[in-house]
């Protein structure tokens, strides 16, 4: 179910990112990775900042009825070694004033980090495992995202941004210790 999923919504990004015409919006930026804010018992297990790059597409005319979302394509590599990822997903604009937006966003990724511990419960390298890494108990995650920007002239405009990534019980079951990252991108807007 969890690969159907996936691959649904991959084929839906995929689908979409043609009938918006063109690449909108490319960002770039480095977050904290694992800042423990919805599960601070984890944090310290994987360190390291995460090198961020999305590129997003117009909206296409079959997602005005959601508020016109931007579909994206993204990959988020961790300097450390530690959970890399890349997904697809959906990115909304909500105007505050003339300069501000707030941004939030949802989607699907897939990482190389861990998913299940590999030794027994008992094991003394069970809690060593455990005690390093984060065990997301899926290979599939959702990642929501909150973005505060600011026009900054031109094309180019400020973030400062924040990822979630989780299985919500839905693509996985079982342990969900998922990472929070928080950090700045820019973003270099092609056309208007």
């Amino acid at each position: 179910m969890r690969t159907a999923f996936g691959l649904a919504l991959l084929g839906a990004a995929i689908a979409a990112a043609p009938s918006a015409q063109a690449l909108d919006t490319l960002h770039v930026g480095v977050l904290k990775h694992n800042i423990g804010v919805i599960n601070a018992k984890t944090e310290g297990r994987e360190d390291g900042f995460n090198v961020e790059v999305q590129a997003d597409f117009g909206s296409p005319a079959m997602l005005s009825w959601a508020g016109k979302p931007k579909p994206y394509v993204m990959a988020s590599l961790n300097t450390a070694g530690d959970t890399s990822f890349a997904g697809v997903g959906l990115q909304w604009r909500v105007p505050l004033g003339e300069k501000w937006s707030f941004d939030p966003g949802f989607g699907y990724v897939i990482h190389n980090g861990e998913v299940k511990n590999p030794y027994r419960n008992g094991d003394p390298r069970a809690t060593a495992f455990s005690n390093e890494h984060l065990l997301f108990g899926s290979r599939d995650l959702f990642r929501s995202t909150l973005g505060v920007s600011r026009e900054l002239g031109g094309p180019w405009t400020g973030q400062v941004f924040y990822n979630h990534l989780s299985h919500g019980q839905i693509l996985g079951k079982g342990r969900n210790q998922g990472v929070d990252q928080i950090g700045l991108r820019v973003a270099y807007r092609l056309r208007d």
